[in-house]
């Protein structure tokens, strides 16, 4: 066989004459197996390790230098950014998909078209550094190490979710993620509670906590801007401004939408939220910014949401079809990325169609589990309160009855 493969690769490489007399001769197969081993070759060799890209120059606030506005990405990292946002982009398609049929209830608010966010601020920390956001959440667990089946089965309400089933969308947490919070703006306090344990025992740590344009009006906010800067917590406050709170647009809702100048004495960042590589490089820098002792820093990344703020809003009585299509044609994060790498010779439209492939197979056998996996009983209501304590028994109105599963 060995010897048959090594004459038949030597008739391709003399030419369509000697793929002809081969095929003649009986010996198809052996052409067809040599020639896709010299298309695998060149798929793999050709390419380009590394490739240099301009990146959109960050508004600065109290910083006399910024990010760098080159970023080199490896062909490694490209084409984890690119797998790692379309699967964040088919889950939460699939989530639509999943909530439309009535299999997940409750609250949902989907993150595509954000990608960028998520994918460029863990790919810029440790996994040791901490992460709190608020309920447009999902992006961020897929992004922190929870399997798409996991989060699926959180939103469907199953024994096998992250929070086994009790989460549901808003309230799913991993090690160093403590989740989606559904009280508008409440998580950035918690988050600058993260920032001073940090400090407190002495770890080269930090806390990204996140919020919306929506919430960057709380007071609360402000009262923990102004906490961190006394203390000089490593806290990096990001704020995700899609464009919208609920149905409410920036101008709107905010005198001023500068939000990367909210913190007033706190340094900050404006960043293009729509490319995965201004996120990481800005991330980079706020980080190194924190762990040097600054204290916190601000970053606000001007991202958009294609989906309505949750799936019981449409999302178009607010803005127009056009407004939306024209950021998906001009701005949307996977295709920036996709046209770099291809253009760069980074990655081929084939080998980027693969990874498509792959990822929706992925995403339909995660649905497959999610819609199977049985629910949590009703006894286990009382489970996971607390951590490593015993369990509570939840009653009803009447307190000598409990409650149990009959199916």
């Amino acid at each position: 066989m060995r010897k048959m493969l090594l004459a038949a690769l030597s008739r391709v490489l003399q030419g369509p004459a000697a793929t002809t007399a081969a095929a003649a001769a009986g010996r198809t197969g052996a052409v067809s197996e040599a020639s896709r081993v010299i298309v695998a070759s060149r798929n793999y060799t050709d390419f380009a390790n590394e490739a240099t890209f301009e990146i959109k120059k960050c508004d600065l606030h109290r910083l006399e230098e910024g990010p760098s506005t080159t970023a080199v990405l490896t062909r490694e990292e490209g084409l984890h950014y690119y797998k790692t946002m379309q699967t964040i982009r088919r889950m939460e398609l699939k989530s639509d998909q999943l909530y439309k049929q009535k299999i997940i209830r409750g609250f949902c608010h989907l993150y595509d078209g954000q990608e960028a966010c998520c994918v460029g601020l863990e790919v810029a920390i440790k996994p040791t550094d901490h992460v709190i956001t608020a309920y447009r959440v999902h992006g961020f667990t897929y992004a922190r190490g929870v399997p798409v089946r996991t989060i699926l089965a959180e939103l469907t309400g199953r024994k096998g979710g992250c929070a086994k089933g009790k989460g549901g969308s808003m309230h799913m947490y991993t090690k160093n993620f403590y989740g989606g919070n559904g009280i508008v703006g409440a998580q950035v306090p918690l988050g600058a509670g993260i920032a001073l344990a940090c400090k407190y025992f002495g770890k080269n740590e930090i806390c990204l906590t996140l919020y919306g344009d929506g919430a960057a009006n709380q007071g609360q906010i402000f009262e923990t801007y102004n906490m961190a800067a006394l203390w000089k917590l490593p806290c990096v406050f990001i704020c995700e401004n899609n464009r919208y709170g609920m149905g409410t647009s920036v101008e709107r809702a905010a005198a001023s939408t500068d939000y990367y100048k909210r913190g007033d004495f706190i340094p900050g960042l404006r960043v293009d939220g729509m490319d995965v590589l201004s996120v990481r490089e800005a991330t980079k820098f706020a980080t190194e910014y924190c762990r040097a002792g600054k204290g916190p820093i601000l970053m606000e990344l001007q991202t958009y949401r294609y989906h309505g703020h949750s799936m019981s809003d449409p999302g178009i009585s607010y803005r127009t079809r056009e407004e939306i299509q024209e950021v998906r044609s001009k701005s949307d994060p996977i295709t920036l990325l996709k046209d770099r790498m291809v253009n760069s010779n980074l990655a081929s439209i084939e080998e980027l169609k693969e990874i498509d492939v792959a990822v929706r197979k992925e995403i339909e056998e995660a649905a497959q589990f999610a819609t199977t996996d049985p629910e949590p009983p009703l006894e286990e209501l009382g489970h996971h309160i607390y951590f490593n304590e015993p369990p509570f028994e939840v009653r009803g109105p009447n307190q000598w009855i409990k409650y149990k599963s009959v199916s």
